[in-house]
């Protein structure tokens, strides 16, 4: 990890506790890390709600947080953060959790987010083969648009068959880089 990763990396302020008193780091810092990289999530094509609770959670010590600590530290309402994790479990970036006790939520992201966040698009090229397979059949093979289709569907067809093989040797790299 880069000094400037680590140094801002995480808040760990959860519901009204200080990122200083977290664990030293500074809180501006911080914010300016989770608006940075949730800038660089909506470039790549995620909502904005969405990059910045997901940014603000992966930036948490304890990698959860409350509605209440989230709205607080991103100065959003309860609604935002409430549609911002429902998208994000839908992608297999957060789940919800109960705090011991307690009737609150928790929203967590998990180590492996990349891992299931990718694998669960398999569901999603599975189908757009099927409908790029019916693409080339109704535009006709040798027509240039049925080409095109048939290019597209054998490059889906290509990342999907990789796809098994590059997540093994990520776990490999992780558990000899991180353990298991």
């Amino acid at each position: 990890m880069d000094g400037r990763m680590s140094e801002a990396g995480t808040s760990g302020a959860v519901d009204g506790e200080t990122a200083e008193s977290a664990g030293g780091r500074d809180a501006e810092a911080v914010s300016r890390f989770v608006e940075s990289f949730a800038a660089q999530l909506v470039e790549a094509g995620m909502q904005r709600m969405p990059a910045r609770v997901f940014a603000a959670l992966l930036s948490s010590d304890e990698g959860a947080m409350t509605s209440a600590g989230l709205g607080e530290q991103l100065r959003i309402s309860p609604a935002a953060v409430s549609g911002a994790v429902r998208y994000l479990a839908q992608q297999h970036m957060v789940s919800r959790e109960r705090e011991p006790g307690s009737r609150r939520e928790r929203y967590r992201v998990h180590s492996d987010q990349w891992y299931e966040a990718l694998t669960n698009r398999e569901a999603v090229l599975k189908r757009w083969e099927a409908s790029l397979r019916e693409g080339v059949t109704s535009l006709g093979a040798g027509t240039p648009a049925g080409r095109r289709m048939a290019e597209t569907l054998a490059f889906f067809e290509f990342i999907d068959g990789e796809l098994a093989a590059l997540m093994q040797r990520w776990r490999t790299h992780r558990d000899r880089t991180f353990g298991p």
